[in-house]
C-alpha cells in the first residue's frame, strides 16, 4: 500500500489519512510493522505518534501526531472529548426512534477475550444516532461517538437490536449479497457463484472535526470507501 494515497491532510503537526478497511492501526504481536498504519508512517515520516485507533475493519479518518508537543496536545484533545467524531454505518433492520442516543455503559465480556458488553459496571459510553436512508433490510445511519470505547458504535447498535452489518463479532458476519436486495436476481450465465457487494464490517468514520494548536478549527471529511458506496448506490436503486 501507497501510504500517500491515504493522505487527507498534512501539516508540520500531524497527518490524517483516510484508513482503509482490514488494515491495522498498531502492529500487533504477530504483524511485521508494514502490515500496520503506524509502521507505514513510521517508514514514510520517521518519528509518528498514535492519538487515537480505528478497528481493523473500520474504515475512515484517522490522525496522528508528527511530533511530541502534537501528541500531548491531541491526545488531550480527544481524551477531553473536544473532538468531534461522525461515523456512517449500514445497519440490519429499521430502527424505531429514527433518532435517539444510547448511553450504557461498556466493559470487556467476562469470558470471550476482545469482546466487548453493555453493562453498568463499564465505562460510561454515549452515542447519539441518526438514520439517514431507511432500505427495510438495511438503514443507513449517522454516529456521533461523545466517548471513545473500544467496540463502541458496534457494542451500541447490537444493544438497539441492530448490529452493523456484516459484523462477526456482534451480528451474523453474513456478507451482503445482491440477490438480498434485487426482486429478480438472476446469476450471469457463466458465473458459478454470487460475489457479495460488501463482506466487511459496514462502518466508516467519516468526520472528525476540532481546533488545532494554532486555534483554527479543522473539519476533515472521508467520502465513503467503493464498496460501502457501491452497495449503497444498489440499495437506493433497488428500494421499493
Amino acid at each position: 500500500m501507497r501510504i500517500e494515497e491515504h493522505i487527507i491532510l498534512e501539516t508540520p503537526d500531524f497527518v490524517i489519512l483516510n484508513k482503509p478497511s482490514g488494515m491495522l492501526t498498531l502492529p500487533d504481536r504477530h504483524d511485521n510493522e508494514l502490515t500496520s498504519l503506524l509502521g507505514l508512517l513510521r517508514k514514510h515520516y520517521g518519528e509518528i505518534f498514535t492519538v487515537h485507533r480505528l478497528d481493523r475493519d473500520t474504515s475512515g479518518i484517522i490522525l496522528f501526531a508528527r511530533n511530541e508537543a502534537a501528541h500531548k496536545y491531541y491526545s488531550q484533545l480527544f481524551e477531553s472529548r473536544e473532538v468531534k467524531k461522525f461515523y456512517l454505518a449500514m445497519v440490519t433492520g429499521q430502527l424505531v426512534p429514527k433518532e435517539g442516543s444510547v448511553d450504557e455503559a461498556i466493559m470487556e465480556h467476562p469470558v470471550v477475550k476482545g469482546k466487548m458488553v453493555t453493562n453498568r459496571r463499564g465505562k460510561a459510553s454515549l452515542t447519539d444516532y441518526k438514520v439517514l436512508e431507511e432500505f427495510g433490510l438495511l438503514s443507513l445511519v449517522k454516529l456521533q461517538i461523545h466517548t471513545g470505547r473500544t467496540h463502541q458504535i458496534r457494542v451500541h447498535m447490537k444493544h438497539l437490536g441492530h448490529p452493523v452489518a456484516v459484523d462477526e463479532m456482534y451480528g451474523t458476519g453474513e456478507p451482503i449479497r445482491l440477490s438480498a436486495i434485487k426482486k429478480k436476481f438472476k446469476l450471469g450465465k457463466y458465473v458459478e457463484e454470487e460475489r457479495p457487494l460488501l463482506s466487511r464490517l459496514a462502518l466508516h468514520a467519516a468526520e472528525l472535526e476540532f481546533k488545532d494548536q494554532q486555534g483554527n478549527v479543522q473539519l476533515v471529511e472521508a467520502p465513503l470507501p467503493k464498496d460501502m458506496a457501491a452497495l449503497l448506490n444498489q440499495l437506493r436503486k433497488h428500494k421499493s
